[in-house]
């Protein structure tokens, strides 16, 4: 089983984010500011070129003559929705909006990490990646017949960065200008020291269109079916229970090389459920298409009913090319409660995961243990000398366990030794158990934590690591919420204990300042979830962004994994390496499928298995 901090929203991988700071209206022609001793290019690699050339006419893994049509009905978790705007603040947005988007570059999910132009048919970078200018294509529009411009362009960047969630003003705070050209040519340039993937993320920003927004209130969350210039557009609104998209038949890119053979399918629906369980049967009755499994138990025990057993339903396991990052259960520091290392640490030892892989799980999971699993970004064993020379000059705001500990870190292995050394801990953190509980010698105060959740599927889960803190005398209980206070509290920080997720690509930068550093422990929504003001770790992360080589990223990374990990702000829980999806069979998909990223855009309906599915279902 696996799960989010809160309902699934774009991860790194994807880059769906902007930041800047603007000079609007500031025009100078283009000779006057860009080289012409730069090449214009179709594409960029964070290392190297990109592997495929200009010339290339699709991804290598679509079928370029895949048919259109077809519906796809999937499940939403978290029960409702209140706004379409996924951009701001406030609101549960809805899922799916990202589709509505185009953005200046597309990702090739065949490379760890290179893009191609979307709405941008020319790249110009500068060598020292001060600056990087993008040509759009002229024949570009959004849905409303509107061309998309370098206004445009700007007028995002402005918005995200000054009225968006708090990410995209950390995304990208080493933007200093970005300007207007002309109408179809914009130029971002960059503070010195910049992080190397900046002008690869910069491609990522979802492109507004600034007429519509003129008279509306961006940071107003709002239902209507808001205009972009992407694939698909929102065709129905039914608040809190369903948002349908359409394709767009008439979409402008529908035949540029990074879209062809992609978003074949006509209408993506998706149906709001409160919990898994309840999604599962409906998905069982034939009410959804599709469904990304996230339990063990249920992968393992639920997919035998009659429609599987004839052949009508299909199990896939899909490997994932990506880091699995970090799944755990996360303290927060700005609760008294977890201030003292030593009560995380002896929390961690509470935590049984060989009982739950082997009672709960069906032996599916591999335990995680570092903020980067399953990649060579991930710390072992003592600092290497290329560590220690970013280590060093930190030692004295870090623990000595960092210099001088192995990795891994929690010994010994057997629960009942575990929770003996917690006890030692937690003695040695000033608590003693009268009568039971664990106290505060000098405030008399018992030792409890709430784990809030919106999700009862992750109930059973809770429970063991409950029942082993009561063990120790530590008070425990479970708050489940609906997802909309789920929010709420989570914007507020106002939590215990929460499930929550970092997830990480192969190729990690500015998205690790809004997981670990000072700049957003307070910040409203931020995902600095532990609420981490640590100096240490602030200079690490901005090590790791500057990285300028393979090596230097892996380097960077494993010192500040070292450093998270000898913290025990969180108590890591479990991963596997593969995507679990099962789907009526009326779909088609290229295969291999591609190594770094799921592309579910790349699948079509087989118009004959659907009429028969769908005849099937209705006659059930």
């Amino acid at each position: 089983m696996t799960t989010a901090a809160l309902p699934p929203r774009s991860r790194p991988s994807s880059r769906f984010a902007a930041p800047w700071i603007a000079l609007a209206g500031l025009v100078l022609p283009v000779v006057a500011l860009a080289s012409p001793k730069v090449a214009t290019v179709h594409g960029l690699a964070l290392y190297g070129e990109p592997a495929l050339p200009a010339d290339f006419s699709h991804f290598s893994y679509v079928n370029p003559e895949a048919p259109k049509g077809g519906s796809l009905l999937r499940a939403a978790i978290g029960g409702s929705f209140d706004s379409t705007n996924p951009f701001i603040v406030r609101g549960t947005p809805a899922t799916g909006l990202n589709q509505i988007y185009d953005t200046l570059l597309e990702s090739n999910p065949n490379e760890t990490f290179s893009s191609y132009g979307l709405l941008a048919e020319g790249i110009r970078l500068d060598p020292e990646r001060r600056w990087i200018e993008f040509d759009l294509r002229p024949e570009a529009r959004f849905h409303d017949g509107e061309p998309v411009e370098a206004s445009d362009v700007v007028f995002s960047f402005e918005t995200l960065t000054e009225k968006g969630q708090p990410f995209y003003a950390g995304y990208y705070a080493d933007v200093t200008k970005v300007r207007a050209l002309d109408d179809d040519t914009v130029r971002f340039e960059f503070a010195a020291n910049n992080s190397r993937e900046l002008p690869l993320i910069i491609g990522q920003l979802p492109i507004l269109p600034e007429h519509y927004w003129a008279d509306r209130d961006f940071t107003a969350t709002t239902l209507d079916p808001l205009l972009g210039s992407g694939p698909y557009r929102i065709s129905e609104v039914q608040p809190g229970r369903r948002i349908v998209y359409e394709r767009v038949e008439d979409y402008w890119g529908k035949d540029l090389p990074v879209n062809r053979g992609r978003h074949n399918i006509d209408e993506l629906v998706y149906d709001y459920y409160r919990d898994q369980t309840v999604a599962l049967e409906a998905f069982k009755a034939g009410n959804l298409d599709m469904r990304i499994e996230s339990s063990a138990r249920q992968w393992a025990t639920a997919y035998d009913f009659p429609a599987a057993e004839n052949g009508f339903v299909k199990q896939l396991n899909i490997h994932d090319g990506q880091p699995a990052g970090m799944q755990a259960y996360v303290m927060n520091l700005r609760r008294e409660t977890f201030k003292d290392p030593r009560v995380r640490e002896a929390i961690n030892l509470a935590f049984d995961f060989p009982w739950l892989n082997d009672n709960l799980f069906y032996g599916a999971y591999e335990r995680t243990e570092s903020f980067f699993e399953n990649s060579p970004m991930a710390a072992s064993g003592l600092p290497s000398e290329e560590e220690l020379a970013l280590l060093e000059p930190l030692r004295d705001e870090l623990p000595a366990a960092v210099f001088d500990t192995p990795l891994p870190i929690e010994e010994p292995e057997k629960l009942r030794p575990r929770l003996a050394k917690a006890l030692e801990l937690l003695n040695e953190a000033g608590y003693v158990v009268r009568e039971g509980v664990m106290t505060q010698v000098e405030t008399g105060e018992p030792l409890n934590l709430e784990v809030l959740l919106y999700d009862t599927q992750f109930e059973r889960v809770v429970q063991p690591l409950l029942r082993n803190l009561a063990r120790l005398g530590v008070q425990g209980d479970i708050r489940i919420v609906d997802v909309n206070q789920y929010l709420n509290r989570l914007r507020k920080f106002d939590y215990d204990m929460i499930v929550g997720s970092f997830p990480q690509s192969n190729n990690p930068g500015n998205e690790q300042r809004e997981y670990w550093t000072s700049a957003y422990a307070d910040q409203p929504q931020s995902r600095n979830l532990i609420g981490l003001k640590n100096p240490a770790i602030d200079s690490l992360v901005e090590t790791l962004i500057r990285a300028d080589s393979r090596e230097e990223l892996n380097t960077a990374a494993r010192a500040l994994d070292r450093v998270l990990r000898n913290g025990f702000y969180v108590v890591p829980q479990w991963y596997l390496d593969k995507t679990r999806i099962a789907l009526w069979d009326m779909f088609d998909y290229p295969q291999p499928f591609p190594e770094y990223n799921l592309d579910l855009s790349a699948w079509w309906v087989d118009p004959e298995r659907e009429a028969d599915i769908r005849n099937r279902q209705r006659s059930r």
